[in-house]
């Protein structure tokens, strides 16, 4: 099983030591275990989570070079894509997982305790009320968010825990520009500004996926995000 993972991120130039190729099959089995008592995932089928959730989480380095980065938060983490993958490849990482739900959390930290990974930590709550907390806003390298969301609406979620001249990577499907185009307003209010985007297959597959890098250029108003549900009901536009 494991040489089919190590095929798959040889497209990404990764190469995968033996403790890490155990570290992702624990997770996996984890991952259908938990399956079974609560819906983290549609897709359990073993090569289908190493493609649509492993492989995907980690094509991130298509577009940003993480042995430059040291904190990363995901927000929306789920069963911890990206996050969790990321943080096996690249140990140097300390890594925040932000979820809403309290049972997605309790999932989170029994794999991290079962796989051994060290600095990666848990947050149960809301991206808006975190957002505000002096020791989270602004304090990060890098965001990442494989959550479903308008680009607006993850905007303002995540934009506000970047620093200046830190990034925050949107996953996204392969339709996205004028997804981009319409959100270009909200970004710029909070501080970012559209770096890039990245569109590109699904190893082995023929998924349409994109990255959405936008830069932090200037602190985000102290109004941002606003009260928890706005982003999402009312995007700024």
């Amino acid at each position: 099983m494991t040489h089919l993972l190590k095929e798959k991120l040889g497209d990404l130039e990764i190469n995968l030591t033996d403790r890490m190729l155990e570290q992702f099959d624990l997770y996996y089995e984890l991952l259908v275990e938990w399956n079974k008592m609560m819906n983290l995932t549609g897709i359990t089928e073993y090569e289908e989570v190493l493609t649509k959730h492993f492989v995907d989480s980690i094509s991130i380095v298509k577009v940003m070079d993480l042995n430059n980065v040291e904190w990363v938060i995901d927000i929306g983490t789920g069963a911890g894509f990206p996050g969790i993958p990321l943080k096996i490849v690249y140990p140097h990482l300390k890594v925040t997982l932000l979820d809403s739900l309290n049972k997605r959390i309790k999932f989170l930290d029994t794999v991290i305790a079962e796989l051994g990974l060290a600095n990666i930590y848990t947050m149960h709550g809301r991206a808006e009320d975190y957002a505000k907390k002096e020791e989270y806003r602004e304090q990060y390298d890098l965001c990442l968010s494989r959550a479903v969301a308008n680009l607006s609406t993850l905007s303002e979620y995540c934009l506000p825990y970047v620093k200046v001249g830190g990034n925050f990577v949107s996953y996204k499907s392969g339709e996205i520009d004028q997804e981009v185009k319409e959100s270009g307003k909200a970004i710029s209010i909070l501080g970012g500004k559209v770096e890039r985007i990245e569109k590109f297959e699904l190893s082995g597959t023929d998924i349409s996926r994109s990255f959405v890098k936008i830069e932090k250029v200037k602190e985000t108003g102290k109004k941002y995000p606003r009260k928890a549900g706005l982003p999402a009901k009312e995007p700024i536009k």
